[in-house]
């Protein structure tokens, strides 16, 4: 009687630790995908922000040659200025930056800013849905 009652209790906890085995490893199927996926989207978001500060970089180079020799464009060199600061201060190498998103406001509002100044209407596309800044 011993015997058989070991064998019913096998049967009836099969269900009980298939039932955990199956969860472990969907689990850990699960989190694999997870950071795998997680990696991928990163590199797309940090690629995507690496375009746009790298098209808001090359504007502001651009201009600041371009203006280099009028002595009348204080205001807007003080702008593209600051501009240039924001850009070199940026984060690029720490993706655990707490306070990225609101730099990267903070640096499309003096984009914004200088563009008015200069009077340029941009049309900033992220790559793969246009061919970038245009003007």
């Amino acid at each position: 009687m011993a015997g058989s009652e070991d064998v019913f209790d096998a049967i009836v906890m099969a269900d009980e630790r298939f039932h955990g085995q199956g969860y472990r490893e969907g689990f850990e199927d699960g989190s694999s995908l997870g950071v795998r996926e997680g990696r991928r989207h990163g590199a797309a978001q940090g690629a995507r922000i690496g375009a746009e500060i790298g098209c808001y970089r090359g504007f502001a180079l651009a201009w600041r040659h371009l203006l280099r020799g009028c002595a009348a464009e204080d205001r807007k060199r003080r702008v593209l200025e600051s501009l240039i600061g924001l850009l070199q201060q940026f984060p690029y190498d720490d993706p655990a930056y707490e306070r990225l998103q609101e730099d990267l406001d903070r640096i499309r509002g003096k984009f914004r800013q200088l563009c008015s100044l200069l009077s340029v209407q941009p049309d900033f596309k992220v790559p793969g849905e246009g061919s970038g800044l245009s003007f």
